[in-house]
């Protein structure tokens, strides 16, 4: 259904005015496909969502509260700490804080046992300092978007928790945000290189060389996609460092990937090849 019959539909079956017809037809291709894109609800929502992701990908050091690899063996398994607003003593209160936890072990199990200190409050501020970073390599900094105000750095405001090692998992997802981001965005224009080029050269020489591509798709494409994925995975070396394993997955996300791009281009090949 065209924008024009829509347009239709909406005044009552009728024409549409004269100026929204003559809008609909001297518009160009991105602008049609703008209107349509704005009129889409859960589209609008996405893009402000994803725009979101990008946000907190870009300014990664700067929205975590503590250093991802930060970690204290007083702290593992610390369950969530709630922001507050509320105390006992004082009542309700505009600054937000977080109590302190003391730690103890079950003599059983040797479990951690966590118990809330309300006796220690610290305040949580916008903009304070914290761990230093790099910020996107380029210059040094230690400004965080929100944190506790603890002079004595005894305090701890683990949002999420944390995990075996005592590394704030809060903190640790925000840089996951950046890392899942860039290996989406980078594996889909590697796919996006590779099929145009292999589909490029596919259709264009055709013979033996479009036979063996096409083989080469069939069969990847035969593998279902996930068990694909964990062996490849599996394949890399664990002691590998962690940029180098960064490269190694999005890699196979793009040897995966390409084959439906380079289907699309060899078949538009041909058909210029026939006119």
């Amino acid at each position: 259904m065209t924008i024009a019959n829509e347009d239709m539909e909406r005044t009552g079956g009728g024409p549409p005015p004269a100026e929204s017809e003559e809008r609909i037809y001297v518009a160009s291709q991105w602008q049609l496909m703008w209107w349509r894109f704005r009129r889409h609800k859960a589209a609008m929502v996405s893009t402000v969502v994803i725009f979101l992701f990008i946000l907190i990908a870009v300014f990664t050091e700067f929205l975590a509260p503590n250093d991802p690899l930060a970690y204290s063996v007083a702290y593992t398994y610390a369950p969530p700490q709630a922001v507050r607003f509320h105390d006992p003593e004082t009542g309700f209160t505009l600054q937000p804080f977080v109590y302190g936890l003391d730690s103890t072990r079950d003599p059983r199990t040797l479990r951690p046992i966590y118990t809330i200190d309300t006796e220690r409050k610290y305040p949580v501020r916008f903009f304070v300092r914290g761990d230093s970073y790099r910020m996107w390599g380029l210059f040094d900094a230690n400004l965080h978007l929100f944190g506790i105000d603890d002079p004595t750095g005894e305090g701890t405001m683990f949002l999420f928790g944390s995990d075996r090692q005592g590394r704030d998992v809060f903190s640790r997802t925000i840089h996951a945000t950046r890392v899942s981001m860039s290996i989406g965005l980078i594996g889909v224009f590697l796919s996006l290189v590779l099929g145009i080029l292999i589909g490029g050269f596919s259709g264009y020489y055709g013979g033996l060389f479009d036979d063996v591509v096409q083989r080469i798709i069939e069969f990847i494409r035969s593998v279902p996609s996930i068990p694909l994925w964990m062996a490849l995975s599996a394949a890399l070396p664990p002691s590998w460092p962690t940029i180098r394993i960064y490269f190694g997955i999005t890699i196979i996300l793009s040897l995966v990937g390409w084959t439906g791009m380079a289907r699309v281009v060899r078949g538009r090949f041909l058909s210029l090849r026939g006119e």
